[in-house]
């Protein structure tokens, strides 16, 4: 049975919240339509996410530079409306410079559904022209201190051939250029990247930044457990075989090292980058949401999860609930095991006890809200085919105070697990309004009473944690 203690009157150190600083969405154009619009607005008020970053701000279906008759000419309607949406529910763009508009590219290379141009700029000035157009309407449009508080990145996986074909130099290149062009506006104005896959390209771009007093306010990248290029049965549960249970843990020490000081926002993560991998839409993902949020909460600013809905294109748009996406969110709108781990960690106080106790698959937290209550998030996770097992969890509390209730949530096969009422409906392609609204309910947390018992000072409680789940062990004070 794994056992774990907190002493409740312990010194505690700060929780960071880093699941809610940003998350990740599809591309820009979907901002505009009333569904994405309508989820983006509950993700802000259930899970507190202040920044949403997506890609394609530039591309040509945003019409912000577009060819008319051999003329340039700027449009920035599109982006008005989906930057007023976001300020309007208090929220902020982490802004993606991506991808290359038509009339600008060096190439007719795509990538997705909706033709994401990955090439250079023929003319770097025109770019820089264009970045400067863009950033200065926003200064006048929003006032220099709020887009000050937004964050500027560079381009998206310029590390992979699917998304540039610059290669290293060309990227830097356009990185030089891009920081340049922001910074000529306004020195405050904070700009990043490399925005690589795979934590790569990290030591060689601080260096180039370095070398070239080239002006670098944080460190982005991205990391999946593997890192195969998001083709279906690239990613797989028996890949995931061979990865450590802590591969994000290490791998995102080792990028924090090659930041050298600066803050490190990791822009994407998910379960994999597979975007039909049926895990995704399982209980196995709340536990591995949960327990890499808690791993790095510590080490970087932001860990920004991929994505948070299944209004996605990238390969098609999927119609189909439970199709494997990478959302937090369904297509309808019925939250997933995963949305809900997020939305358990958001719960948590910002004040982390010391716990003591290990156990190869369960991983406990206690975060105190203030003097009135404590949560311990507890997980059971492994990666596919290694070994895990359903366990009695055993916690002890050292506090002289009673609780005058004490409940448990959780997430697993049984409790808010909405893709199993979904089966059980016979898997509807196109569910009813009535068989949505079931759905939904079946998503929800339930707040369950725990017996707890008072022992040598201690108030005791245990509970059973399947495999692949996660609960939420709440004590409330008087």
């Amino acid at each position: 049975m794994p056992q774990f203690t907190c002493d409740l009157s312990a010194t505690s150190v700060p929780l960071h919240h880093v699941w809610s600083h940003t998350i990740g969405s599809n591309h820009a154009r979907m901002t505009l339509r009333a569904d994405w619009q309508h989820q983006m607005r509950r993700v802000r008020e259930e899970l507190g996410v202040r920044y949403v970053r997506f890609h394609g701000i530039l591309d040509d279906d945003m019409a912000v530079l577009l060819d008319e008759q051999d003329q340039q000419i700027y449009g920035f309607r599109n982006v008005d409306v989906m930057f007023d949406f976001l300020l309007g529910i208090g929220m902020k763009p982490f802004v993606e410079l991506s991808f290359m508009p038509t009339t600008l590219a060096s190439g007719d290379q795509t990538v997705f559904s909706y033709r994401g141009n990955v090439t250079p700029p023929r003319d770097p000035a025109a770019w820089c022209t264009l970045i400067d157009q863009l950033v200065r309407h926003c200064v006048e449009r929003y006032g220099l201190d709020e887009v000050r508080s937004w964050f500027f990145e560079v381009w998206n996986e310029p590390n992979l051939e699917a998304f540039w074909t610059g290669g290293q130099a060309g990227y830097f290149d356009l990185y030089k250029h891009t920081a340049t062009t922001i910074k000529a506006i306004d020195a405050q104005l904070q700009v990043g990247g490399p925005a690589t896959a795979n934590d790569e390209w990290i030591p060689e771009f601080l260096k180039f930044c370095a070398d070239q007093k080239v002006a670098c306010d944080f460190v982005s990248t991205h990391h999946y457990p593997t890192d195969a290029l998001g083709k279906p049965g690239d990613d797989t549960g028996h890949q995931l075989a061979l990865a450590s249970a802590d591969v994000l843990l290490h791998r995102t020490e080792q990028a924090c090292e090659e930041a050298n000081g600066l803050p490190v926002y990791y822009t994407e993560w998910s379960t994999t980058s597979n975007p039909f991998f049926a895990l995704h839409d399982e209980p196995y993902a709340a536990a591995f949401v949960a327990k890499n949020f808690i791993d790095v909460a510590h080490l970087v600013h932001a860990y920004s999860y991929w994505t948070f809905s299944d209004i996605f294109d990238e390969n098609y748009f999927s119609s189909v609930p439970f199709h494997g996406g990478f959302g937090l969110l369904t297509v309808n709108n019925v939250a997933k095991p995963s949305y809900r781990a997020v939305q358990m960690l958001a719960r948590l106080g910002q004040e982390q006890l010391v716990v003591e106790g290990i156990h190869d698959t369960v991983r406990v937290t206690v975060a105190r809200a203030d003097n009135r209550s404590v949560t311990a998030l507890c997980t059971n996770h492994a990666f596919p085919q290694h070994p895990i097992e359903a366990q009695t969890v055993a916690l002890s509390f050292d506090t002289a105070a009673d609780p005058s209730a004490v409940f448990i949530e959780l997430i697993d096969d049984d409790h808010a697990n909405a893709k199993r009422s979904w089966i059980a409906m016979g898997s509807p392609m196109h569910p009813s309004v009535d068989q949505v609204r079931r759905l939904q309910a079946a998503s929800e947390l339930q707040a369950d009473p725990l017996i707890w018992r008072r022992v040598d000072g201690h108030v005791d409680v245990e509970f059973d944690l399947s495999a692949h789940a996660v609960a939420a062990v709440t004590m409330v004070f008087r």
